[in-house]
């Protein structure tokens, strides 16, 4: 796809992911409205950080997606659509679920409305790996079942068939992009990444949840580079398609890696206090990437060790972002 002047619409712009996503789009010649969640502070989340250049280049509409009048104003004259906004924090939504189900649900609903009215030419919209919850056979590929094992998650399934029933009853070329455990500079300490490196700079002693759920972490380049395949293949349309690098490695070991590139000597703790319910806990994510690689030409590029010592060095500069004495849910 020749992105030059495609008029681009990325809900969630101010988010980790999307930040990112925003950036590279710009890079490829793209226009870009960015969708940040309004606020009385004119704050643009991550967007902030980005190169003055990318910035002045953007449309920032400020706004709330379970708002569908603002949803509509938003689709209108835009081509493609990656849509990435919602809640994500699986401990916040223990404490306030009917906030994911009118975000993560009925704004993904507004959404796809406003797209099949305004006849986008592609809509990508956001899953996420917790939507398989534990996994009953690994690596997980895209037919595994779906169990919500989280409020969160929950929302998440809810979303991916609303997503689903507009490609099946609308014709609306929605496609589906399911990513493992991104990590990346940027992302904030409610992720365990950032968790373990913001502690790890200001203490002895890191504070964890369980040590031996297994993950995927992605680094978000390549997590960016998905989403720019998934809207570029016509054949995506319709899929939903995995992203993970297809290696598996338990939060404890995660942990004894970070701690290794910051000079060792740290003590790891488990903390009760940020144990999931014991059946909500997810203890293993491993991602089958080859749909992917077959039907989007995607890999990924970076390793789980230049992944972190880029975070570890973004963390070190930004130290300001970050409160590693208080558990972020």
């Amino acid at each position: 796809m020749n992105w030059q002047d495609k008029k681009v619409l990325i809900t969630g712009a101010g988010g980790f992911i999307g930040s990112r996503l925003t950036e590279r789009l710009v890079e490829l010649g793209a226009r870009v409205r960015a969708a940040v969640r309004y606020n009385s502070r004119n704050d643009w989340g991550l967007l902030e950080l980005l190169p003055a250049e990318i910035k002045a280049s953007l449309e920032i509409s400020p706004g709330d997606i379970t708002d569908p009048f603002w949803t509509a104003r938003l689709v209108a004259g835009c081509e493609i659509i990656f849509h990435l906004a919602a809640l994500i924090a699986i401990p916040y939504s223990y404490v306030a679920p009917a906030q994911f189900v009118a975000v993560n649900c009925t704004g993904t609903l507004n959404l796809l409305e406003a797209a099949r009215r305004a006849a986008v030419e592609c809509f990508v919209h956001t899953s996420t790996s917790e939507t398989y919850g534990t996994a009953q056979y690994t690596p997980i590929d895209e037919k595994h079942p779906l169990r919500g094992q989280s409020p969160y998650a929950a929302s998440k399934i809810g979303a991916d068939k609303l997503a689903e029933s507009y490609y099946l009853s609308f014709g609306l070329p929605v496609a589906t992009l399911r990513p493992f455990n991104t990590f990346g500079p940027g992302q904030s300490a409610r992720a365990v990444i950032p968790t373990i490196i913001c502690q790890g700079l200001d203490s002895e002693e890191i504070r964890l949840g369980l040590l031996t759920p297994r993950r995927d972490f992605l680094f978000v380049q390549d997590t960016v580079a998905g989403f720019i395949k998934m809207a570029e293949s016509p054949a995506a349309m319709g899929e939903v398609i995995n992203i993970g690098s297809g290696i598996g490695v338990s939060i404890g070991e995660v942990a004894q890696r970070i701690t290794d590139l910051l000079g060792g000597g740290k003590k790891v703790v488990q903390d009760e206090v940020r144990f999931r319910p014991p059946d909500s806990e997810v203890m293993e994510l491993l991602c089958d990437n080859r749909k992917a690689r077959t039907l989007l030409d995607w890999q990924p590029q970076v390793s789980l060790e230049q992944g972190l010592q880029a975070t570890i060095s973004f963390i070190r500069e930004h130290r300001e972002r970050y409160k590693p004495g208080t558990y972020n849910i």
